[in-house]
C-alpha cells in the first residue's frame, strides 16, 4: 500500500500534470477531434504517455516530464507555422483532399488509393442525410477522413471547367497559377475581376477563391 506522503505526492502530480496538459493543448490551438492532423494526434498521444509515466513513477522528479512536453509543443507550433506559409509542406505533411465523386461520377481510383470503400461512402452519405448517390455533385474526402458532400446544383460555365468545389485563386497574397489554369483564365482576368470588386492590391489579399457557382470570396489581410 502507498504511504500517506506517497499518496499526497500522487495526487499532487496528477493535478499538476492535468493543469500542464490542459495549458499545452490550449497553446496548440483549437481543433475538433475529427480535424486533427497526423502530427497533432502523435503529439497528443506522446504528451499523454509522458504525463502518465511521470505520474506513476514516484522516483522520478515530478517536473521531469516538462522538458519533452515543451519540446513537443514547440515542434507542433513550428510545423503549424511552416504549414501556414508553405502549401507544398502542408500538402506533404497533412495530405490533401481527394475528390471521390466529381460531377456525379465516382472515382474508383481515388477510393482505392485512400482505402475508402463503398460501405464507407454510403455510410457517410447517410450521415449527411443524402438519400442517393444520384443527388451528389461532389464528394471530397478531407485529410481528416471526413467526407464533404455537395448535392447537385445547376450547371454553369465555371462549374464546367472546375474539377473541384472551390478553387483558391490567391493564398497569402500569392496568385495560384495552377488554379487559374484549371479554369482557363489568366492573371490579367483575375486582376480585372478583383478590381471590379474593389480590390486593387493583390498583396493585401489574404485569401481569394471562386466556387462552382461562380461565387467569389475575398478576405483582406488583418481585416477584422
Amino acid at each position: 500500500m502507498l504511504a500517506i506522503d506517497e499518496m499526497f505526492m500522487l495526487i499532487f502530480r496528477t493535478f499538476f500534470y492535468y493543469v500542464i496538459v490542459v495549458i499545452i493543448f490550449r497553446l496548440m490551438g483549437k481543433r475538433e477531434v475529427g480535424e486533427l492532423s497526423l502530427l497533432d494526434i502523435v503529439v497528443y498521444i506522446m504528451i499523454a504517455e509522458i504525463a502518465v509515466l511521470t505520474i506513476e513513477d514516484l522516483d522520478i522528479f515530478f517536473g521531469y516530464g516538462l522538458i519533452p512536453m515543451i519540446l513537443l509543443l514547440i515542434i507542433q507550433r513550428l510545423t503549424a507555422w511552416i504549414s501556414l506559409k508553405s502549401p507544398l509542406f502542408r500538402t506533404w505533411f497533412e495530405g490533401k483532399p481527394s475528390i471521390i465523386i466529381a460531377q456525379g461520377k465516382i472515382d474508383e481510383y481515388e477510393m482505392k488509393k485512400n482505402r475508402f470503400n463503398f460501405d464507407d461512402l454510403l455510410q457517410q452519405l447517410r450521415e449527411n442525410g443524402t438519400e442517393s448517390i444520384n443527388d451528389v455533385s461532389y464528394a471530397i474526402l478531407e485529410p481528416s477522413g471526413k467526407l464533404s458532400i455537395i448535392e447537385k446544383v445547376n450547371q454553369n460555365k465555371i462549374q464546367g471547367k472546375m474539377n473541384g468545389l472551390v478553387l483558391p485563386l490567391i493564398v497569402d497574397g500569392k496568385i495560384q497559377e495552377k488554379a487559374l489554369a484549371e479554369i482557363s483564365e489568366s492573371e490579367k482576368w483575375l486582376r480585372s475581376e478583383l478590381k471590379n470588386r474593389g480590390y486593387d492590391n493583390i498583396n493585401k489579399i489574404s485569401f481569394c477563391s471562386i466556387d462552382v457557382n461562380d461565387e467569389w470570396y475575398v478576405d483582406k489581410k488583418n481585416e477584422m
